[in-house]
């Protein structure tokens, strides 16, 4: 079963990828579906999501953000077939270990607006910051260190998209929240853009078929 939000995702995605690429990623569909829909165990859709990629190196840049959706649509759908306290299991652990290096910080960003639905909240990137991700508190140091761009520019929430995009380009390099800088910033600052809005996010992406695929995704959450 694929989740309603991640099959509009992985459309939106692949529409705007395409529309910002000399690559038409639309044409993945139905292989994205049938893995996402597999009756298969974790790993080997993860394994079969990477042999779309391997073959389709064009949309290579959209990999760790769809296993981002691939890990999402297991806990919204897949692990309804399991255990209740599946995720408690030694088995899950391992899968962690195996899968500690995959995916971006679009994952925790994609469980926040989960959140936000189900408690009925707008999304906010304040109430991201300290009630989702916990920021301030001593124990969550992790997460202060690599969301601190993020933490010292919250006000670009009231700046032109061009200035989110000028402080996009200039977060180094290790940055770990770099690659999803500019469309998070840009989505928490208007979760309803219009198609004028998106064009001007667009014009100032600092890569636009990659940031515009992402804002398709958060859209899809709202």
């Amino acid at each position: 079963m694929i989740d309603p939000k991640i099959e509009s995702a992985i459309q939106a995605a692949l529409a705007a990828y395409s529309k910002y690429n000399d690559f038409d990623a639309t044409k993945l569909s139905r292989n994205f579906f049938e893995v996402f829909s597999s009756p298969e165990d974790f790993m080997r859709k993860v394994d079969m999501l990477d042999e779309v990629f391997d073959e389709n190196p064009r949309f290579e840049a959209m990999r760790e953000v769809f296993f981002d959706l691939l890990l999402i649509n297991f806990f919204s759908e897949d692990v309804k077939k399991l255990e209740d306290d599946y995720l408690e299991t030694k088995e899950w652990e391992k899968i962690e270990e195996q899968t500690l290096d995959r995916g971006t910080e679009l994952l925790n960003l994609l469980l926040y607006l989960n959140e936000c639905e189900d408690e009925n909240i707008e999304p906010e990137l304040e109430d991201y910051l300290k009630e989702f991700l916990l920021v301030d508190e001593d124990e969550f140091q992790d997460e202060h260190r690599i969301y601190e761009p993020v933490i010292v520019n919250q006000i670009l929430m009231e700046s032109p998209i061009a200035e989110i995009g000028r402080v996009a380009r200039l977060l180094p390099d290790d940055s770990e929240i770099k690659e999803i800088f500019y469309p998070m910033m840009c989505f928490f600052q208007n979760t309803a853009p219009s198609a004028a809005d998106k064009d001007e996010i667009a014009k100032n992406a600092v890569d636009k078929g990659f940031d515009m695929a992402v804002i398709g995704i958060l859209g899809s959450f709202i």
